[in-house]
């Protein structure tokens, strides 16, 4: 399901955004740190201070992501369903490294905390086009 040119979009260079929705139907978006690739149909999400969003996410499993890739600007929308999260175990300690490293470069040492490495099911995956007057 995962497009192999959607992979470059995934390597954290540009932070990408999360919507989720309450049992309710209230919205909540914010930033991810890191989207990883897990397989073809599974991403994984870091989990550290989406209080929020870790709550809706209980109530209502669904997610959208937005991914983009910085040497083409293309923006990828997955439609995604939470599976389980890992708090340990080699992609957990992968993506743990990779949020100190973050947290390193931007002096932010210590401050990113991974909680959790959420586990979703891609259920689509759709690059997005800007319109623009001739098209």
């Amino acid at each position: 399901m995962l497009p192999d040119e959607i992979k470059p979009a995934l390597q954290g260079v540009i932070p990408s955004a999360i919507v989720t929705a309450s049992s309710q139907g209230v919205p909540n978006g914010t930033y991810l740190s890191q989207v990883h690739y897990v397989d073809e149909s599974h991403v994984a999400l870091t989990h550290q201070f989406f209080n929020k969003t870790h709550r809706n996410i209980r109530e209502n499993p669904y997610a959208m992501v937005f991914v983009t890739n910085l040497g083409t600007l293309h923006t990828w929308r997955l439609d995604l369903e939470f599976d389980r999260s890992e708090t340990e175990g080699p992609m957990f300690d992968e993506l743990d490294m990779q949020i100190e490293a973050i947290a390193s470069m931007t002096g932010m040492s210590g401050v990113f905390k991974l909680q959790a490495a959420d586990v979703y099911r891609v259920s689509s995956v759709r690059r997005m086009s800007l319109r623009t007057p001739t098209g």
